[in-house]
This record gives C-alpha cells, sequence and structure tokens, in this order.
C-alpha cells in the first residue's frame, strides 16, 4: 500500500476535492444499468453456476450513486438466487454524491492507511478510474475481460483502458440524443425534422420562441456545473472535435476552433433567450416540463429516468431522435461510458464473486429482462445492456408508451452510430472540470461573456495545471 498511498496524495493534491464533471449529484446516469435476479449465466461454462468457489461469510460494500435502492434490489436478488456459492453473504450499497465523491472517499481512506475500511466495489466515470487506476487501487480486468470484448458493443471498454490496461467492468454505454415534445412543435407548426443539425436546432428555438410568444424554450440552461457537464463535456464540445489540451498535454482551449464551436452555439442559444435558466434534475424544471414551456433536451439517454418518473403528465408526448449534428463535421453525440471497478485493498475475497454478478448481467437475457420489466413498473433507472445478442432480443425493440409507441430502447441503440469521439481524458480533468464550470458558471450569471469565459478558462488551466498527462 506504500507505493499506492504516495500516489494518492499526490493525486489528491492536484485533483483536490473538486467534483467536476465526476460529481453525479443525484444523477443515476452511471448506475442506471445495473442487473436483474439471475437465473443461468449465458456462457454457462464460465458462469457462476460452473465456479464452484464458496465464499466467506461477510458484507460486500459498494459505492454507488444516484438511487442504490435499485441497485439493492439486483444485488439481495442475484445472492438469494446463488447460496450455492455466496449462503451468508451481504451487499451494503454506501450513496455518494457522484463519483468525484467516491474517489476522494476513497483516496482518504487510503491516505489514512484504513485498508479494511475500503469498499469492494464502486461505480466510476473515465475522469475518476484515471485517477484511482494510476494509484495502483484498482483491479486491473484485462485478462478477465479478454473472452468477452467482442460480445459488447463497440468501445465499451475503451473509457476505462489506460495504457493497454482495463480497469473497469463496463456497466452502460449511453448515446448523447435529443428528446423533444412532439405535442409542442405541432401546436406551433414547427417541424422537428430540422433538428438533425445545430443550425436548424437553433432555427427551431427561435420559432417556437417566436411563435408561443416566448412561452416556450427550445431547452434549459443550469446555473450550476451542470451546464459544463451536460452541454459542454458530454455535448457541444465532443461533436464539434474541441480539445481542452494537444496531445503533448498542452492547453489550447482559449484558442481552439472546436471549442469556439461548441460553446459558441451554447452562447447563441442562451444570449437569445432559447434556454430556461433552471437547474435540472429540480422541482422548477419538471414543472416547467410538465407545463408545456419545455420543447426538447440534448443530453444523454439517461435522461428518460427522469422524464418518466417526474414528467407523467406529458407522457404520450415525447419522441426521441439522433442528436443534431454540426454540418462540416457530421457526428452524432458522443457516448458516455460507466464502469463497475473493484478495488484492490490486499486480498479482496469477493473480486471473484463481483466479477461474476457482472458477467451474468452483462449476458444472461432473461435475468436481464426480468430486472427491466420490474423497473418499469416503478419508473425506475435502467439502460440498454451492451451485450451485442441481449440488443437482438425483441424485448429490448418494445414500444413505449410514454414516448407515443415509440420503442426508446430500439432508438437508443440506433443512437450510438455514428458518435463522436469524447474528450481525451487526463489525471488532471477533475481538476480542470471545475476551473472550467466556474467560468461557465459566471457567464449563464451574466458575469462575462463567452469570449471571456473561454479566455479565462485557457488562463487559469495555464496557471493551476499547466500540462496535463496523456495516457498513450
Amino acid at each position: 500500500m506504500k507505493r499506492t498511498v504516495a500516489i494518492l496524495m499526490a493525486a489528491a493534491m492536484t485533483a483536490g476535492m473538486i467534483a467536476g464533471c465526476g460529481g453525479n449529484n443525484g444523477s443515476s446516469e452511471s448506475t442506471a444499468a445495473t442487473a436483474g435476479s439471475s437465473t443461468q449465466p449465458a456462457d454457462k461454462e464460465k458462469g457462476a453456476a460452473a465456479d464452484k468457489t464458496v465464499y466467506p461469510a461477510g458484507t460486500i460494500t459498494i459505492y454507488g450513486t444516484g438511487q442504490p435502492q435499485y441497485l439493492q434490489e439486483y444485488y439481495d436478488a442475484w445472492l438469494a438466487d446463488h447460496k450455492e456459492i455466496a449462503p451468508d453473504v451481504k451487499i451494503e450499497i454506501v450513496q455518494t454524491e457522484g463519483h468525484a465523491q467516491s474517489r476522494e472517499k476513497i483516496t482518504m481512506t487510503a491516505l489514512s492507511g484504513a485498508e479494511d475500511d475500503l469498499p469492494d466495489a464502486t461505480y466510476l466515470d473515465p475522469v475518476n478510474i484515471m485517477d484511482l487506476s494510476q494509484a495502483g487501487i484498482l483491479k486491473d480486468e484485462t485478462e478477465f475481460l479478454k473472452p468477452y470484448m467482442d460480445k459488447m458493443v463497440e468501445g465499451a471498454a475503451n473509457d476505462a483502458t489506460l495504457n493497454g490496461k482495463i480497469y473497469g467492468l463496463p456497466e452502460s454505454v449511453r448515446p448523447n440524443v435529443l428528446f423533444y415534445n412532439k405535442d409542442i412543435f405541432e401546436k406551433y407548426g414547427v417541424d422537428p425534422a430540422m433538428m438533425e443539425t445545430f443550425d436548424g436546432y437553433v432555427e427551431a428555438g427561435r420559432l417556437l420562441k417566436e411563435k408561443s410568444s416566448g412561452e416556450v424554450y427550445l431547452s434549459y440552461i443550469s446555473p450550476g456545473s451542470k451546464t459544463w457537464r451536460y452541454w459542454g463535456r458530454r455535448g457541444l464540445m465532443p461533436q464539434a472535435n474541441a480539445r481542452i489540451w494537444d496531445e503533448n498535454g498542452g492547453i489550447v482551449i482559449g484558442e481552439d476552433e472546436g471549442t469556439k464551436l461548441a460553446l459558441g452555439t451554447l452562447d447563441t442559444l442562451y444570449s437569445e433567450g432559447l434556454l430556461l435558466k433552471s437547474e435540472i434534475m429540480e422541482p422548477a424544471l419538471y414543472d416547467a416540463i410538465n407545463g408545456q414551456k419545455v420543447a426538447t433536451f440534448y443530453i444523454g439517454a439517461f435522461w428518460d429516468e427522469f422524464m418518466r418518473k417526474n414528467c407523467q403528465t406529458t407522457a404520450g408526448q415525447w419522441r426521441v431522435m439522433s442528436s443534431p449534428v454540426f454540418e462540416n463535421i457530421g457526428k452524432a453525440g458522443a457516448p458516455v461510458s460507466s464502469y463497475f471497478c473493484i478495488v484492490n485493498k490486499g486480498d479482496n475475497v469477493y473480486a471473484g464473486l463481483l466479477e461474476q454478478m457482472w458477467k451474468d448481467f452483462t449476458f444472461d437475457t432473461q435475468s436481464r429482462n426480468t430486472w427491466v420489466k420490474s423497473m418499469e413498473s416503478q419508473n425506475a433507472p435502467y439502460a440498454n445492456p451492451i451485450s451485442l445478442e441481449m440488443l437482438q432480443d425483441d424485448f429490448w425493440k418494445e414500444p413505449s408508451s410514454f414516448y407515443g409507441g415509440m420503442s426508446f430502447r430500439e432508438t437508443e441503440g440506433k443512437c450510438l452510430e455514428n458518435g463522436a469521439v469524447n474528450l481525451v481524458v487526463t489525471p488532471q480533468d477533475a481538476e480542470a472540470d471545475g476551473i472550467i464550470s466556474a467560468e461557465l458558471e459566471n457567464y449563464v450569471a451574466g458575469n462575462q461573456t463567452m469570449d471571456q469565459a473561454i479566455a479565462n478558462m485557457d488562463k487559469n488551466l495555464k496557471a493551476k495545471i499547466g500540462k496535463a498527462e496523456i495516457a498513450k
């Protein structure tokens, strides 16, 4: 642990306690793809039933964000179904505010030397995987995943791969999509098809504003950190081929043409009054949606669960399409991956059991479908599977009443096609995201122009970080 503690201390000094993009703050984007009660695994030779290991009594601790009661529902059922290998094992899900907080808790625990207090596993995004893997705190899953790589959607493990090694078990790969309220567009005679490009998206917002006498907003903008998180890092920036760093880790955001295109588009939307200023995932925004005041959401597919749970007044009105594209680039929304990471805590006796749970959830169609039905009955979170075979099952093409008979699941899968490449991830991104987000928050508050915000991002990144480490 000495080497781990030393590296973690260095990471803590650079990343600090900044949530940045890693903070999830209630979103179950990263925990939506969990699992259901398991029957027999699809790969019987290597499945749980074929592994005769009997695990000792004890409690497995997992850090999770969002709504862990649904994770707990799966794990309890799985363990009840596998008494032959884990007769006296229990699961405890510890809720954190986001991936950054999970990383911080693990970092501080390791620094204190209290190895026994570390969790057995944690859900993480790429930024925080980068931080902890460099400290040797995450299990290398490269060999375990080899037999399954060609059975998963393309690129499932990419964002957990560093220097040729994979440090997380892929949990979900979800595209950035465009949700739109069909009834609003029909009421004001605006054709949703025009939103296939960002120029058309902006024009649709102008038409809705004009025809509704300012009553309808195209979308929203957050006064807090989620503007950078969803509009920036996960949305416009990848689609515009934008860069924070160059190939050598130098800071280029201030001069980057992609950044100007991405954040310039956001500036046009906001400065023309097309975006309702309201924090996402809060009652005020749900009230606006239910009141027919917000027409679209350009955001990750995870937004489905929040709409189903909080906006039943508008059930049947919503549709989903691929993200608008920048005409000179032509790439759809970038996918967002999340990972289930096993923690190196001395002899983690439950590592093999956790891998079995992941494998059953990922490839066992029957148990996955059963669990999703339970989630739907509760308007609870779930995501498309990453198993290519499972995606072909008719269940994942069923129509949804919330989307007026459209199959949200099938559409989500199609929206992974032609996706943009995500921003390069570096160990400095947790800190960088905090710096960038602060400038966007100042912009939304009206304290500076977007040009000034970009210039300040560049200046502060150079002053506080200087150069990033680019994984090869």
